[in-house]
């Protein structure tokens, strides 16, 4: 891969992508292939994707040098470590290294690498079929913490069938994925598999209709100093 690559790389514009747009590409590794959703750099990158990998594949071994997050969206992944199944999250902080090895079931993940603090040291792993839920701060609303650091939050959010939320505004940006169900808002309709990137103060309204939604969502972590890197 070129060393040059950018994909929507200007973090002060709005950018939506639902599941019929996705463009998978090969990785370099034979049964691993890649959506990028947005990404800086070549090979090694600031980057943000979803990753299929095919049954019994595996990926080599690596240092996250940048951190690397991700989310189990379907499937079960796999590492000397430990075994992710469908609902786990997962951070490994600068300086860990693993070897994914995925098994019968194949995997697909949600993934974000070099996006870590250097002070951000906190290794997390959490299943979130068995994890506690918290009330929103709206009726119809469930929260699942994920992760929180200077300003950075992340979490899991269940919206019950026709549940509204108070109109807001986005300090430090906000990104979605939809991973069950669909989400509205003024602007548009975000199916299951969407992925939304709002950047810094942009505003919305966003709601639920008959079939709920299950969202991932950080905020705080694109700031009006986060432009064309």
């Amino acid at each position: 891969m070129k060393n040059d690559v950018r994909i929507n790389a200007d973090f002060t514009q709005r950018v939506v992508i639902c599941n019929k747009d996705y463009q998978w590409r090969a990785s370099p590794i034979p049964g691993v292939d890649r959506m990028m959703l947005d990404r800086i750099g070549g090979e090694v990158a600031r980057a943000t994707s979803i990753v299929r990998y095919a049954p019994n594949s595996e990926f080599s071994a690596h240092t996250h040098s940048g951190g690397e997050e991700f989310y189990v969206l379907e499937g079960e992944f796999a590492d000397e470590h430990g075994t992710y199944p469908k609902g786990s999250y997962v951070r490994n902080p600068i300086g860990t290294s693993h070897r994914p090895k995925v098994g019968p079931k194949g995997a697909t993940i949600f993934v974000k690498l070099h996006q870590f603090s250097e002070a951000d040291k906190s290794q997390v792993n959490i299943n979130s079929q068995t994890a506690s839920w918290f009330p929103g701060v709206s009726e119809g609303l469930f929260v699942l913490p994920l992760h929180d650091f200077e300003g950075e939050h992340v979490a899991l959010v269940k919206w019950q069938a026709n549940t509204r939320f108070n109109t807001h505004k986005h300090w430090g940006g906000e990104e979605i994925l939809v991973l069950e169900g669909t989400f509205y808002d003024e602007h548009g309709t975000y199916p299951k598999g969407s992925w939304l990137r709002n950047p810094h103060m942009s505003e919305h309204t966003p709601y639920t209709k008959e079939d709920g939604a299950l969202i991932y969502v950080k905020v705080g972590h694109l700031s009006e100093n986060f432009k064309q890197q």
